[in-house]
Order: C-alpha cells, then sequence, then structure tokens
C-alpha cells in the first residue's frame, strides 16, 4: 500500500485537528488562540489540495473528509467565536446563540459545494473560509483591542446577529466569487485577481504604518474580496 496516498488526508486531518482545538479554546474564552488556530488550519486546507494534486492521491474520502474538517475549522469555530465574545460582553440571553446560524449554513454550502458541479475553479456564493476569516478576525480584533467602538458593538443585539446573519445567507447565495485557483488554459493573474492582489498589498502596508493589530489586514483582505465580487456582479447585471 502506497504511503503518499494517505499524505492529503493526514494534512486534512490537521485541519480538523486545529479547528476542534480553536472551538474548545473558544469556549474557555481564549480568543486570542482560537484565531491563529483558524489560520493554521486554513493553511492545512490550502496544503491538503496543493499535496493531492502533486501526488496524484485523490480519494472519495478525502473529499467527505475534506468537508468535515471544513465544517468544523470554518463553520462551527467562527460560530461559537462569535456566540464566545457576545457572552463575554454581557450578551447572555438567547440572543447571543444567533450567530450558530452561520454554522448550520456553512453545513448547507459544504453539501452543496460537493454536489455543484460549477464550483471546480471559481465559487457561487461565499466560501466558507472567507466568512470565517471575517468572523475569526473581527472577533480576535474585539478580543485584543479593548476600547474601541467594535467592543462597544460587541455585546449589542444586532451587530454579530446581523453579520453571522447576512454571511450565512451570501454562503448559499447564487453569486460569483472569482478563486485563486485558475483552470488549464487560462490566464494565472487577471484584471480582477490583479486588483485584489494590489489592493490587499495596499491595505497591510496600511496596517503596518499606522501599527494597527495585525489582525485588521486579514479584515481588510477578505472584505476588500468580497467588496470585489459584489462590484463585479452588480456590473454584470448591468451589461
Amino acid at each position: 500500500m502506497s504511503l503518499k496516498k494517505h499524505i492529503p488526508n493526514s494534512i486534512t486531518s490537521m485541519n480538523l485537528l486545529a479547528g476542534a482545538v480553536g472551538v474548545v479554546l473558544t469556549l474557555q474564552g481564549r480568543l486570542d488562540i482560537a484565531f491563529p488556530l483558524m489560520l493554521a488550519a486554513a493553511v492545512f486546507d490550502f496544503c491538503d489540495g496543493l499535496a493531492a494534486r502533486l501526488l496524484g492521491a485523490y480519494s472519495p474520502i478525502g473529499k467527505e473528509l475534506d468537508s468535515l474538517a471544513d465544517m468544523v475549522s470554518f463553520g462551527l469555530l467562527p460560530s461559537v467565536m462569535l456566540v464566545e465574545t457576545m457572552q463575554i460582553h454581557g450578551r447572555t440571553d438567547w440572543v447571543s446563540f444567533i450567530p450558530l446560524f452561520l454554522a448550520v449554513m456553512s453545513g448547507l454550502r459544504l453539501a452543496k459545494f460537493n454536489v455543484d458541479e460549477r464550483q471546480s475553479t471559481d465559487f457561487i456564493g461565499v466560501a466558507t473560509p472567507t466568512s470565517a476569516m471575517i468572523c475569526g478576525s473581527l472577533t480576535y480584533f474585539i478580543a485584543a483591542e479593548p476600547g474601541t467602538f467594535l467592543e462597544q458593538w460587541a455585546g449589542s443585539a444586532w451587530f454579530l446577529p446581523v453579520i453571522a446573519i447576512v454571511l450565512g445567507l451570501l454562503l448559499v447565495s447564487e453569486i460569483p466569487m472569482f478563486g485563486m485557483k485558475v483552470a488549464k488554459g487560462h490566464k494565472l493573474l487577471d484584471g480582477k485577481r490583479i486588483t485584489f492582489l494590489v489592493l490587499s498589498a495596499i491595505s497591510l502596508v496600511a496596517v503596518i504604518a499606522f501599527r494597527m493589530n495585525w489582525s485588521l489586514a486579514v479584515l481588510a483582505v477578505f472584505l476588500i474580496y468580497l467588496l470585489e465580487n459584489f462590484l463585479l456582479f452588480a456590473f454584470s447585471k448591468r451589461s
């Protein structure tokens, strides 16, 4: 039995482990560690696909395991981070559980992705890692930078629940989203991807120059990605 075919699944399992530990630490109030674990899960999520392509080690089990790992790391973990952030800031009633809507919609999104043949290179609807990074970076920033207006909003009945509901609906929407993986015969860097990379680089430089918390760079990158895709979708509807 070839060892190489187990390498991608082993990497995917590390994604799952990082997400599971992140959930446990979030429930202990350690959002400062949970978000780096989410980032680690994203790295593993990227590397398992890369390893599968390089080694030619695709398998049906690997595909299902990848979705299960993503459900924990990019569905359950960000939802729990939102809930915990609200409860830390005094919102302990039923409203604090509304962000779990994002976990449910993440499951629907991943199930839809597995059977949707249109999403081989680009996406239909927001991908779960994108929504997870927005929630993870936001809650990390709120925990790391007390005294900001975002912290004041964290315990409100509307701020984080609205974010969870909007992102949850975007997960299962029909809005096209470009991916950074392109099909054979297509250019790797076209106008929309170059624009995204340039704006992301500018946001990173701004965060460094103004000595802001590094999590804002992550938040800015994924908000830029969403905004660019929304604009592309809006313009395509007009033409």
